[in-house]
Formats: C-alpha cells, sequence, structure tokens
C-alpha cells in the first residue's frame, strides 16, 4: 500500500467532492477560505488530494496559522476520506502528508486536522478543545417527527417551551447582516457567563457577508421586541451547523433556547437541509465541554462520534520545545 500526496486547486478540489456522496464539512468550502483570509495571521495555504495506488481516497483544504511568530497548518473536519480509513490507513496517510508538508513548505510546526485512530505521532492539540462527539437533528417530519427523535426530558422541555415561553422566533438574517452590534452585545455576556473571549465583532459580519444568506442564516428569539437569544447556524448542502450562540443571562430560564432549537431546525428542513449539528458535547477527552451536555443531548436519543482535531507534528523538534513551554506555563500558573 503506497499513499502520495499531492497537490490540487479548488477547481479539482470541488470535482472531486462532487463525484462522490460525501458530506463536505462548510469549513472545506472555498467561501470559508475567503472569510478566514480576512482574519489576521491566516492565509490559504491550499488544497492536497491523499491518494492511494493511484486512486484519490481524501482531500483536504489548509488554513496557514501565524500565531506567536511560527506557522501552523488547520485543516477544519478535514482530511474529508471518500470511505473511512483503517487505524493503519489513516497513519500511513498522515506520515505521507507530513512529509509532503515538510519538503513544500520548510517554516510549518505542525498540522492540525481530524484524525480518528489513535495515532502514534498524533498529539493532544496544543491549543483549542477538541471534540469527538456530537448532537445531530434529523430534521425530516417537521415539528412532530423532531419531537419523536428527542429523549423524553428533550420532548418535554420543548413542549413547555411551546406552551409557556413569551418569547418570539425569527430567521433575521437580514436585519444582523444590517447591524450585528445588538447581536454582539449578547455575545459579549454569554462570554463573561461560561468564561471565554468573543472573536472581535468584526468577525462575526465578514462570516454572515462572506458565506452570504445561503451559507449563513441568523435565528433569533425576542421577548417583548427585545432580543434575548441568537444563533448563526452555516450550511453545506444536506448539512447544518450551529456553529455561534448567545444569550441574555436573565431570559436563561424561560425555555427560550429549546424554542429556538425547534425552530431553527424546522426551518431547515424546510429549506432542504436533512441534519442539524449542534457541534461539540463534553466527552472523556473533552472534559471541559461537560457543561454542554445537559441542554444539547435532549435533543436527540443518540450520540454521534466524529473525528477530532490532532496535532500531527513536521518540525518535531520546534514542537517538542513547544509543548515543554505550555507545561512550564501550566506549572507556573
Amino acid at each position: 500500500m503506497a499513499f502520495h500526496v499531492r497537490e490540487i486547486d479548488w477547481s479539482e478540489f470541488e470535482s472531486l467532492l462532487a463525484a462522490q456522496n460525501v458530506d463536505v464539512p462548510i469549513e472545506q468550502t472555498k467561501a470559508w477560505s475567503e472569510y478566514e483570509s480576512g482574519i489576521p495571521g491566516r492565509s490559504p495555504w491550499g488544497c492536497i488530494a491523499i491518494e492511494r495506488n493511484g486512486d484519490v481516497v481524501a482531500v483536504a483544504a489548509f488554513m496557514d496559522y501565524l500565531t506567536h511568530r511560527f506557522h501552523y497548518l488547520r485543516s477544519h473536519h478535514g482530511p474529508i476520506w471518500f470511505e473511512a480509513p483503517t487505524p493503519s490507513e489513516e497513519a500511513e496517510a498522515l506520515e505521507a502528508l507530513r512529509s509532503y508538508v515538510h519538503t513544500r513548505d520548510s517554516k510549518v510546526v505542525f498540522l492540525r486536522l481530524a484524525v480518528d485512530a489513535d495515532v502514534d505521532f498524533a498529539c493532544h492539540t496544543l491549543s483549542t478543545i477538541p471534540y469527538d462527539t456530537t448532537v445531530v437533528i434529523q430534521t425530516e417530519g417537521g415539528e412532530e417527527g423532531i419531537l419523536s427523535r428527542m429523549k423524553p426530558r428533550g420532548r418535554r422541555d420543548v413542549r413547555k417551551s411551546l406552551r409557556e415561553c413569551p418569547a418570539e422566533v425569527a430567521d433575521e438574517t437580514d436585519l444582523a447582516a444590517a447591524d450585528f452590534a445588538p447581536y454582539y452585545q449578547i455575545m459579549v455576556e454569554t462570554g463573561a457567563r461560561d468564561g471565554f473571549a468573543p472573536a472581535p465583532c468584526g468577525d462575526y459580519e465578514r462570516l454572515l457577508a462572506t458565506l452570504g444568506p445561503k451559507r449563513a442564516r441568523v435565528f433569533a428569539a425576542r421577548i417583548d421586541g427585545e432580543l434575548c437569544a441568537w444563533s448563526i447556524v452555516t450550511i453545506s448542502g444536506k448539512v447544518a451547523m450551529r456553529y455561534y450562540a448567545a444569550s441574555k443571562n436573565a431570559t436563561m430560564r424561560q425555555h427560550v433556547g429549546e424554542r429556538l432549537v425547534l425552530f431553527e431546525a424546522e426551518s431547515l428542513g424546510e429549506a432542504g437541509v436533512e441534519r442539524y449539528d449542534l457541534m461539540a458535547v463534553g466527552s472523556e477527552i473533552a472534559p471541559q465541554l461537560m457543561g454542554l451536555n445537559e441542554f444539547k443531548t435532549k435533543f436527540s436519543k443518540e450520540l454521534v462520534h466524529v473525528a477530532p482535531d490532532r496535532d500531527v507534528p513536521v518540525r518535531t523538534a520546534f514542537y517538542g520545545a513547544l509543548v515543554r513551554l505550555q507545561h512550564l506555563r501550566h506549572s507556573h500558573r
């Protein structure tokens, strides 16, 4: 078995995917590459095809991230495998990939990409929180179909929200695209509550503008006309992802979130989306995300496994120094 990696352009990348029956993550699209290009320190690095014995078995699009004066490549939810590889196949393909990157671009320190197998040279990410478990809502069947596939407590909470929640929910994509400031204020409040720093407001504005309404929608809830919760949902083919969400502290106990998620799933189903990914719940590899489980897991009886992000060192000595520096910082804290 021999794996070979070669550079391809966006046209071939898209043609190869169009010939396969695979879901294409929004981050593996040209539109997403254009969006990320507007963020300081990020630039498109290119697309690659992974071949086995002359046949393309996977593709991936990479962004170059410059941080703390070193470069690494990131492929969000990539590579896209045309058929699931065995652990040994994945390891051999990754070895070929890092060898290719080292030859082509010597400044790259490591790759951050989705790795499912326990590959001995793939490491837990230096930064960001990888996840290997998510919740996916099947959207067919309208309200009753969606409710029937929830856990009992999910149906109970959503029906309660339909009866008692005072919020009005709507697609506010056009309003948010015209003025995102009111939505951003709620994201800042959410970040203060949940312990994270939101991206600059311009990042969300640019995401909506670059992806456009066919690939990004904003759903929102209002009580007495006042914005109290919202989400940005990305769409790629038959799959949507709840990429960002924010809510006011004062309305968290009014089941606004349940009302909004049901509306989103119904709206997406009517638009032809079949699967609505709520993105990331806690698991053994991501205990920091356990706080998300109570809310998200009620919407489906099943959890879905995904390949988590891992770091694949290209310049192993440099990467080792980064690991030691991180350990030193943590020990001081």
